[in-house]
């Protein structure tokens, strides 16, 4: 081979890796494989010029691939939240804080769509697709199981965030009418055959679960036997004319409707409700249960979305000082040791605070108490009785 054919092959193979190059960063920019076949076929590559054009094409496009925020990470990105229904209120303080936070971080906008309804409402819809949430905010745990087992959330959820994914807490309080007509005292009264009760319906709502657990526990982890905690139960659901969907319905019904003796609500939306204008003196029994609310990645939607960076950032910053300083403004219990020492005294003690897993765990509470003809199902077919 001559000086000359040897120089021209070492060309044509420079100009081949080249082309090799290009290919590969028109389709990492996304160009379809129809326009680089369609390009390849007009531009044959075969002379210096040929390739000084192809240089500064693959010059843009490494400084596309490398300079531009917008191929790499989008100007907005969206994230679905979908909660239950009373957490509205702490979100909307919470979420702008987030989203200037990662602006200032990352410089990209991060938009929140965001949905709130009864817990079990919306579990279900998580589940049909017709939420294609990012991240869960949820009143109890079992809602974020159910998720997880219709293959939507990988298991061990709950170890991937602080607090066993935990990240607020409320308990349960009963609101009575000005001068409390009805002497409402403990959950006991509640039998009274003269009391009328607004409540939650369990198959809706997680306020309507939590207090359903409250009223049996505050029989069985207190010296009775399941049967005495049977027809308790079922007396105070008798008094308990109209089941609402979630917990914001069960307020306005009691607060704005002026409907009901007496209503079970969590503390939290007790407070937010005084803050609005409805006042009205409440008791937070000295026995009682920890409402805990979970908060969960979707794993199968942030992985379709490409959203799971700012979903897992947006979970942590929940458990942050500020963010839980502002579910402490609201009257929710923080998860925070930080804030709770802060806000400790403002929180009325409660002397005997059990779990759900002193009650058995999800999986038996779900199956045990409101599974089809468990025993809600028979608490309602005997308050018609």
């Amino acid at each position: 081979m001559s000086k000359s054919q040897h120089q021209t092959q070492l060309s044509y193979d420079l100009i081949v890796k080249t082309q090799v190059y290009v290919v590969r960063v028109l389709q990492t920019l996304q160009i379809s494989s129809q326009h680089i076949v369609r390009w390849l076929k007009v531009s044959k590559l075969r002379s210096f010029t040929s390739l000084v054009v192809v240089g500064a094409i693959f010059s843009i496009a490494i400084a596309s691939c490398s300079g531009n925020q917008a191929f790499s990470q989008p100007a907005d990105i969206k994230l679905k939240l979908v909660s239950f229904s009373v957490t509205k209120a702490a979100h909307d303080q919470i979420i702008p804080k987030f989203v200037a936070k990662w602006k200032q971080e990352h410089n990209q906008n991060v938009i929140f769509e965001q949905s709130y309804g009864g817990s079990g409402t919306q579990t279900a819809d998580v589940i049909a697709g017709k939420q294609a949430a990012d991240i869960v905010h949820l009143a109890l745990p079992l809602d974020v199981n159910k998720i997880q087992q219709a293959g939507l959330i990988k298991p061990g959820w709950e170890n991937r965030s602080p607090r066993n994914g935990i990240v607020s807490k409320s308990v349960a309080a009963i609101v009575t009418r000005e001068g409390n007509p009805k002497g409402i005292r403990n959950w006991a009264d509640l039998a009274k055959d003269d009391v009328t009760l607004i409540a939650a319906n369990p198959k809706t709502s997680g306020i309507a679960i939590w207090e359903f657990l409250a009223l049996w526990g505050s029989v069985t982890l207190t010296g009775g036997d399941e049967t005495t905690a049977l027809d308790y139960i079922t007396k105070v659901y008798k008094n308990t004319p109209i089941l609402t969907k979630d917990a914001r319905e069960a307020s306005d019904l009691f607060f704005q409707q002026n409907q009901g003796d007496v209503l079970i609500n969590y503390e939290n939306e007790i407070v937010l409700a005084e803050k609005s204008g409805s006042k009205l003196p409440y008791i937070v029994p000295a026995v009682n249960i920890s409402i805990d609310n979970p908060v969960a990645i979707v794993d199968k939607n942030v992985d379709e979305h490409r959203t799971r960076k700012v979903a897992e950032a947006f979970v942590d910053f929940l458990y942050s000082t500020e963010a839980q300083r502002e579910f402490a403004k609201l009257q929710y219990r923080p998860v925070n040791p930080t804030v709770t020492q802060e806000v400790v005294s403002q929180f009325p003690p409660v002397n005997t605070l059990f779990t759900s897993q002193d009650l058995g765990g999800w999986e038996l509470i779900q199956q045990k108490f409101f599974a089809n003809g468990g025993v809600f199902d028979q608490v309602q077919t005997a308050k018609k009785l």
